[in-house]
């Protein structure tokens, strides 16, 4: 009876305010007025809003501290009251939590750092270790090292304590193996990089005392005999303490230098003449050298160098090691090649004789060479090892069959079958 009234009082309370809401929307002509927001604002009383939200509309995480402090908690006061299904239920919450926070991490890490084929990999991996051991049960494994480990004697070998440091010894030994090795290795990088920079500056100061020596104040090539000789023993000096790259630089040097070339020389003063085209006349026949490698390169390792376009004529190289080199249009007129090696050596457009390949022969040391013919001007093949040279024309081939001997025959590219010895052994 009570509650009655007070909602008919409500009601008509409410069915006031709409008519009032009505009555002030439109005027008499019908025309809205000009605020109508703030008439209803003014008579339409805010909604009324709870202080504190149910707990059912409150969302937790799973991940909020309070819950893995909680479940932490209850662990705790199950282990200290000695509470076995208290602590194992708090553990047990407290594992499950832990593992949904930690998951969405290793995931996106693995999606990161792994690519696809990586976690396939990885994941076959797990499993063909997991196949394994299961398979292992199958075959007794597992019992035969039970087994074995029950019938292990061990007084006789000692305590699994020893066993341990001794191997923990082995292992430190082993690792101070591996970084004395490291170590080195450092080290003797170290020390050719080292090397090489003092073989560089070595050369460096090699062909500009070369320059000054036989150059005078205008840049004229003035080589006297003193000078000459001097040029040669730095020559010699410096061929002997450089390895194969070094040497061919040397040998680069001289000889694109005109060095190494016999220039034609004046018969009075024997300064060498002008060819009337820029640069220093030659004359094989009768021309002078600067520099004479004579016995030089005698047994000289020049192994896969590049020596193209080097004039070694008349070089003393005997038992010398040019294999791989790259001879191209190299100068091997009246060369000594005794027992060489030429294996794998590109000889594209090398001379070996001037003249006809007919009537070319190797040097002589009593009878000088005739350049028109060719008769003895050609270089000495004799027990030449040609196995695999590349670029091989037919002259070449054919003087190398008629000159090399028995023993450079059998190693010539091609064989030497119609082609004469002409050397007779």
């Amino acid at each position: 009876m009570t509650n009655q009234p007070e909602s008919n009082t409500t009601s008509n309370h409410d069915s006031q305010s709409t008519s009032a809401v009505q009555s002030t929307s439109t005027n008499g002509n019908g025309k809205t007025p000009s605020s109508p927001k703030k008439s209803l604002n003014l008579l339409i009383p805010p909604p009324r809003q709870s202080s504190q939200l149910s707990l059912s509309q409150k969302e937790i995480s799973s991940s909020d501290p309070r819950l893995l402090l909680g479940a932490v908690a209850i662990l705790g006061l199950g282990l200290w009251f000695n509470l076995p299904w208290v602590g194992f239920s708090g553990g047990l919450t407290a594992l499950f939590l832990s593992l949904r926070v930690i998951f969405p991490s290793i995931k996106d890490w693995v999606r990161q750092y792994l690519t696809l084929q990586e976690r396939k990999t990885l994941l076959a991996s797990v499993v063909f270790t997991l196949s394994v051991a299961g398979m292992a049960k199958y075959f007794r494994l597992y019992e035969t090292i039970a087994i074995w480990l029950n019938n292990f004697k061990y007084d006789e070998f000692g305590s699994w304590a020893d066993w341990v440091g001794a191997l923990g010894q082995i292992m430190i030994a082993v690792l101070a193996v591996y970084v004395a090795w490291q170590q080195y290795v450092i080290s003797r990088d170290l020390t050719i990089q080292q090397n090489r920079i003092t073989q560089q500056q070595t050369i460096d100061a090699y062909f500009q005392g070369v320059s000054d020596l036989v150059l005078d104040g205008q840049g004229m090539l003035e080589d006297w005999p003193q000078e000459r000789a001097l040029a040669e023993g730095r020559t010699a000096a410096i061929l002997g303490s450089l390895n194969a790259e070094g040497k061919a630089k040397v040998l680069r040097f001289l000889s694109q230098s005109k060095l190494l070339a016999p220039l034609a020389r004046d018969s009075h003063l024997g300064r060498p003449i002008f060819d009337g085209l820029g640069g220093y006349a030659e004359d094989r026949a009768y021309g002078v050298r600067v520099i004479n490698l004579g016995v030089m390169l005698a047994g000289a390792d020049l192994s896969g160098t590049d020596l193209r376009w080097t004039d070694l004529s008349e070089a003393n190289m005997v038992r010398a090691n040019l294999s791989g080199c790259d001879l191209v249009k190299a100068n091997l007129s009246r060369t000594v090649l005794f027992e060489a090696n030429l294996a794998q050596a590109d000889l594209k457009g090398v001379r070996l004789f001037y003249g006809s390949v007919e009537y070319a022969s190797p040097r002589s040391q009593h009878i000088p060479p005739d350049y028109q013919t060719g008769a003895h001007t050609g270089a000495v093949v004799e027990n030449t090892n040609l196995i695999g040279v590349k670029n091989l024309n037919e002259e070449q081939r054919y003087y190398c069959c008629a000159w090399g001997g028995e023993q450079t025959r059998g190693t010539i590219p091609g064989g030497c079958e119609g082609i004469p010895n002409k050397l007779g052994r």
